[in-house]
């Protein structure tokens, strides 16, 4: 049962962390601002405006006892209680006297005003009116053959501290949230754009020198991401440089072998040492470019669309076909995402007979689908083809041209633009790759 409660209390709150925060802060000033004013409508405004209702109820009702008694002349009386009660009173004869109420059950002063007429002249004798007129309220009674009018001045039944209180109430609880509301804002920027700074660096973008700010442990936060930072760009830049110092080792070994080879007299020997030198070179030269360009592009923004046009109206092959929407645009790095696509049609151009591309745009992400109808791959190297100069025996990976780097070098590139790459088997019974990229 408490789980099922948790669940729900999870879904019904907020998520971020600005929300939560002005929920902490707002919702006590809200409770105290509630109590308190219940407590001053229950324990002062009704119970003073029910004081003076009853107050002026009484005096009507002195009126009339007056009114009843013949000694007194009637001119008299009213102008008494007209000149020292603020009392404008007049007498209309109508035997009937049947008027019907306007029930106001959400207004406390009808209510009030209703209770105690009803308690001094008992029920079909009495009709009032509050929203008739503005500063004014219309009382009848009924007397002998007709009724007096009584108009009465509003703040004789009622307190004009309410509006005052509800002033006071509101306008700090206001204030306050406002106050809340710049400073919690100040507070969760920092972890934003810590936020924010850590998702452009996962997806390999240039982040400028990062500044923490905040509070001290959102600093601390900071100060660590741009540590890691720092020591992942360094290892990264000291991968290349020694990449490049070892391309530099290994190309003049590669040439002097290719020079001895020549001078070999047997040719079918010559030839193996050939093409083993020749898949070294690729391998060497495919994986070195890769690493050397991927930190040294600049992101920007391009027509994905135009892209993947481009790159199948280049093979100029009518067995692939093509589902490209236009005007799909995507913030990235061109040449990679291009060396990537090449890389998968190439496969598949190279095991298969008839390829499909094809793009979507949902919402906040693209969805790029490559797929054939050749030998595919077992489901279970699904993971161990994206490993780096893997091979598999069977269909695709047979051949010598293949150094086992294509996949890796395209999973590489998807995820360091914050994507995902997959594997299915196709609906024509081949390989498809599917790539989501965050638009």
């Amino acid at each position: 049962m408490f789980y099922g409660l948790n669940k729900v209390a999870k879904d019904i709150l907020p998520k971020r962390l600005f929300y939560r925060a002005l929920l902490i802060v707002a919702i006590p000033v809200l409770v105290l601002q509630l109590v308190i004013t219940i407590v001053f409508f229950d324990s002062l405004w009704i119970k003073t405006n029910k004081g003076m209702t009853k107050a002026l109820v009484n005096e009507i009702n002195t009126f009339i006892e007056f009114s009843k008694n013949e000694k007194f002349e009637s001119e008299e009386i009213l102008d008494l209680f007209s000149l020292y009660q603020d009392l404008n009173i007049e007498f209309f004869e109508d035997e009937n006297f049947e008027y019907q109420f306007d029930e106001r059950w959400f207004s406390p002063i009808d209510r009030t005003l209703r209770r105690e007429l009803k308690s001094k002249f008992g029920n079909n004798k009495f009709w009032f009116n509050t929203t008739n007129y503005k500063e004014l309220v219309e009382l009848r009674i009924k007397f002998k053959n007709g009724y007096f009018s009584f108009l009465v001045p509003k703040d004789r039944i009622t307190s004009s501290s309410a509006r005052i209180f509800a002033l006071w109430i509101t306008v700090p609880a206001i204030i306050m949230v406002i106050i809340s509301l710049i400073f919690l804002k100040n507070q969760t920027r920092p972890i934003t754009n810590l936020a924010k700074a850590a998702e452009k660096f996962g997806r390999g973008e240039e982040i400028e020198e990062f500044k923490p700010s905040g509070a001290a442990e959102i600093r601390q936060a900071g100060y660590e991401f741009d540590k890691m930072r720092k020591r992942i760009i360094r290892h990264l830049n000291q991968r290349s440089e020694m990449l490049s110092g070892i391309s530099h080792d290994l190309r003049t070994p590669l040439t002097r072998m290719k020079l001895q080879i020549a001078f070999i007299k047997e040719k079918e020997l010559a030839n193996k040492l050939t093409e083993d030198i020749n898949e070294m070179e690729k391998m060497l030269n495919e994986y070195l470019q890769f690493t050397s360009s991927s930190y040294l592009e600049k992101d920007e923004r391009f027509s994905l669309s135009e892209l993947i046009n481009s790159i199948v109206e280049k093979y100029n092959n009518k067995n692939i076909t093509k589902i490209i929407p236009s005007d799909v645009y995507i913030n990235g790095r061109r040449n990679l995402i291009k060396r990537c696509i090449n890389n998968l049609i190439d496969n598949a151009i190279k095991y298969a007979e008839k390829v499909n591309v094809e793009l979507k745009k949902s919402n906040n992400n693209l969805f790029i689908k490559i797929e054939d109808n050749g030998p595919g791959i077992p489901e279970e190297e699904y993971d161990n083809v994206f490993k780096p100069f893997y091979k598999i025996d069977k269909g695709r990976a047979d051949s010598k041209s293949s150094v086992g780097l294509g996949l890796s070098i395209a999973s590489d590139i998807i995820r360091s633009h914050g994507g995902n790459i997959k594997l299915e088997k196709s609906l024509m019974n081949g390989l498809e790759v599917r790539i989501f990229l965050p638009n």
